[in-house]
């Protein structure tokens, strides 16, 4: 910081705070000027909304196929007035089945948690592997409450789009663990992605309420900034969603924010000196609101000790088939 208030800063990765610090993982969008997030947000924003458009196709065929569900009963005048608007329920059956085996197989009573000892089987590695397996258990079943919801929820989507993702992360919030259910429509990804690991840009979209994000800002984890409720948009699966469960937004849907929490491998030089050299990218995890575009934080997302910069991941993908690309095959695509 210089006396004026100013900040000399050094683009070279790591520079900005001394890595090994407690500074690390400091929000840097704390730090750079306005003439560096503007062009960061706008762009990434722009990215997402493209490749959310690259797989039109796939959010429409998916939400073509839920209505074989036959959660909803249609009153058909074709051919002719009464005709039947029953649907076999043949697929929520297929899908019932594997979510009610999978969850047995995956969640046993004895908690989902196994070990196993590598090499000499000592004593001591015995007992230390069973205290690893009973902490753990311990972890996932009592403290983590969402996990287990969320794993059943996840059972349930999965073989219906193919593709379901779990958020697995350390909240600062409530101080532990949390493992979290995506669905694939809510996760966006580069059109020529072919899997998670080699994807250098991964958007989750968070709806957040207003609240929520006010409490992100008041304990510093976002910047301080004005933000817009995003408008209501052209979101087919959440709509069918809606459909098929009987409802309709209420009003509060306008204080509904959309958060675009991007993890991006950038050289954040690109976006402050014109005609700069290309440079290896490294990890960030970007945060943008994206009704105002006003990036909320910038946070690094590899270790301080790390001289390759490796990316640490959040998401975990479960497929049902595998695809001819990025997303899996589900019931709905295997039936046409």
């Amino acid at each position: 910081p210089e006396e004026d208030g100013g900040a000399t800063i050094d683009f070279e990765p790591g520079a900005i705070n001394i890595p090994g610090t407690e500074n690390h993982f400091d929000n840097l969008a704390d730090i750079l000027p306005e003439d560096i997030l503007d062009p960061i947000g706008s762009d990434m924003v722009q990215n997402y909304m493209d490749y959310k458009a690259s797989r039109k196709d796939w959010e429409q065929s998916y939400t073509q196929g839920l209505d074989l569900l036959g959660f909803k009963y249609e009153n058909r005048t074709e051919p002719f007035q009464g005709a039947s608007g029953a649907t076999h329920p043949v697929l929520a059956e297929a899908v019932t089945q594997f979510q009610a085996q999978a969850y047995k197989e995956l969640l046993p009573s004895d908690g989902p948690v196994k070990t196993m000892v590598v090499g000499d089987a000592t004593p001591d590695k015995v007992e230390q592997a069973q205290r690893v397996k009973d902490f753990m258990n311990y972890m996932v079943t009592e403290v983590m409450e969402e996990y287990t919801p969320e794993f059943d929820q996840m059972l349930f989507y999965l073989p219906l789009a193919g593709s379901s993702f779990k958020k697995v992360y350390y909240d600062n919030l409530m101080q532990r663990a949390v493992s979290k259910f995506v669905p694939a429509e809510d996760l966006v990804v580069p059109y020529y992605a072919s899997d998670l690991k080699d994807c250098e840009r991964i958007t989750h979209c968070v709806k957040m309420s207003e609240n929520d994000l006010l409490k992100k800002i008041s304990t510093g984890f976002y910047r301080d900034v004005k933000i817009y409720p995003t408008a209501a948009d052209d979101n087919e699966v959440q709509d069918k969603y809606d459909e098929l469960e009987g409802l309709s937004p209420t009003k509060d849907k306008e204080y509904q924010y959309n958060i675009l929490e991007m993890h991006v491998d950038i050289d954040l030089e690109e976006y402050a000196v014109e005609n700069s050299e290309k440079k290896v990218k490294v990890p960030y995890i970007v945060t943008i609101d994206e009704g105002s575009q006003e990036v909320l934080s910038i946070y690094r997302n590899y270790a301080p000790d790390d001289p390759l910069f490796t990316r640490r991941e959040y998401f975990v993908h479960y497929k049902f088939l595998p695809g001819l690309g990025f997303y899996g095959f589900g019931l709905i695509h295997m039936i046409g």
